[in-house]
């Protein structure tokens, strides 16, 4: 994982927080090997109750024409779910359904900056929105909806 975390004072082995630089203060997770790879993505309770996400675009998230690539503001928008449904979900889950839209593009050093929110919680379903942009230019909006989850146990390896 990242230098700059440690373990947060959390039930949750998984949640980090950056202790250095840029996003100090930020939490992460490091449970899913697919976003730390293509992160790092981090998030924080505003003092508002909301929580704000973001990333410092880096040349690894570009795609072939200079411009962040569409995956990984996908990418981005699905963690950004699980932060901004966190407190409604407590607990596992899984994404069952995602909409977007492409706005503007992205750049190598920009700040993306992501807001959104819980627009209903029932038993099993939470449904959630969201906005990403740079400064004052919206690049991405979406939607999308978490079904709580129990996992099983993962079968072994080549099962």
């Amino acid at each position: 994982m990242h230098e700059l975390t440690k373990m947060a004072a959390s039930p949750r082995p998984d949640l980090h927080v950056a202790t250095d630089g840029e996003f100090a203060g930020w939490q992460t997770w490091i449970r899913d090997s697919f976003e730390t790879h293509v992160g790092p993505f981090w998030h924080r309770l505003e003092a508002d109750g909301g929580v704000r996400c973001a990333f410092r675009v880096e040349k690894k998230h570009l795609n072939g024409s200079g411009n962040v690539h569409g995956g990984c503001f996908m990418a981005f928008a699905d963690y950004c779910l699980f932060a901004i449904g966190r407190h409604a979900l407590n607990g596992k889950g899984v994404t069952v359904n995602f909409g977007c839209e492409f706005l503007d593009a992205g750049h190598e050093g920009e700040l993306i900056e992501c807001t959104g929110e819980v627009t209903r919680a029932g038993n099993s379903l939470i449904f959630l929105r969201g906005q990403m942009r740079c400064g004052e230019r919206l690049l991405f909006t979406f939607s999308g909806t978490i079904k709580r989850a129990k996992w099983k146990s993962a079968p072994p390896p080549n099962a």
